[in-house]
């Protein structure tokens, strides 16, 4: 049977055209650098040198299985150099679900992180709503989901929080209350509401009750809106104020402006979330990243 050490033996012979200097590269000894090129010969059933000439030559059919030989090798040596990068997930793709939330808050500085340390591994990025992540993250559609939240009797997943995001007042600019630095909860007890669908916050329920809390009644909910665009397009046009999380300011659009909440310290979680056996090396590597952008700690 051909081993790889035979071809190795055999290219050695044949760059040098001479045994003794083989065996010399080699690090062994002549005689038996001989008997494993005769063996190679026998297992093959042709003749690889003419040794009755000097210096050394190859047969044609020697000249031929060199450059076999060499391809072999070379083919090995990338399949080794591979396995060892997939080793320590050099190599690769991971597939991650983001949403507007996440998108416009620590992504890019996540991202632009990654591909600096892990530039030939793919992230494949999918827009998914919250909503839809953990039943995605079950299915193996996606490696690693943001927003999404543990609370849901999620099972068999695994959380990264990011990071608690401040809520943010927004309304029309030319509301009475966008001339206050801060404005209170309590100001907004006869405002018109537009709501942001739980699809796109998943966790607005939480914002609500807190906001009830403060307050002691419900908002007055005019609109509901499937996308943040639509529903700080409903802002614009004085059709009511809402309550977003502080990424919203991003989107800078026009005619809108962002207050704090005065005297409240409202906020809600962004989290990273990816099953819990999953032992993907490059999965390993995104999370440590999030933590290294973000200082983040892993809880299961």
């Amino acid at each position: 049977m051909i081993e790889i050490r035979h071809l190795r033996y055999f290219i050695a012979v044949a760059e040098e055209l001479n045994f003794s200097r083989a065996a010399e590269r080699l690090n062994i000894a002549q005689p038996p650098l001989s008997q494993q090129i005769q063996a190679l010969e026998a297992e093959l059933r042709l003749q690889l040198f003419e040794r009755h000439r000097r210096p050394l030559r190859l047969t044609c059919a020697g000249n031929v299985f060199l450059e076999e030989a060499r391809l072999v090798l070379a083919t090995l040596e990338k399949a080794i150099i591979s396995a060892r990068q997939a080793s320590l997930g050099e190599i690769g793709s991971l597939i991650v679900a983001v949403n507007s939330s996440i998108a416009n808050s620590v992504l890019p500085e996540i991202l632009r992180t990654f591909r600096d340390r892990y530039p030939q591994v793919r992230l494949i990025l999918r827009e998914v709503m919250s909503s839809q992540q953990s039943q995605q993250l079950h299915n193996c559609k996606i490696d690693v989901g943001f927003d999404c939240l543990l609370s849901n009797g999620n099972t068999g997943l695994n959380s990264l929080e990011i990071l608690q995001e401040p809520i943010v007042i927004a309304l029309p600019e030319n509301h009475p209350l966008a001339k206050q630095p801060q404005i209170p909860l309590k100001a907004l007890v006869d405002e018109p509401f537009v709501l942001p669908s739980p699809d796109v916050v998943l966790s607005y329920g939480q914002i609500i009750e807190l906001y009830q809390e403060e307050v002691g009644l419900p908002p007055k909910v005019v609109q509901e809106a499937t996308w943040m665009i639509t529903v700080l397009s409903l802002v614009a046009g004085g059709v009511g104020v809402t309550l977003l999380p502080a990424n919203a300011q991003n989107l800078q659009r026009t005619g809108v402006v962002y207050r704090p909440i005065q005297g409240k310290n409202l906020t809600r979680p962004i989290a990273a979330v990816w099953r819990s056996d999953d032992m993907s090396v490059i999965l390993q590597n995104f999370l440590q990243v999030i933590k290294d952008v973000v200082g983040a700690e892993i809880t299961d």
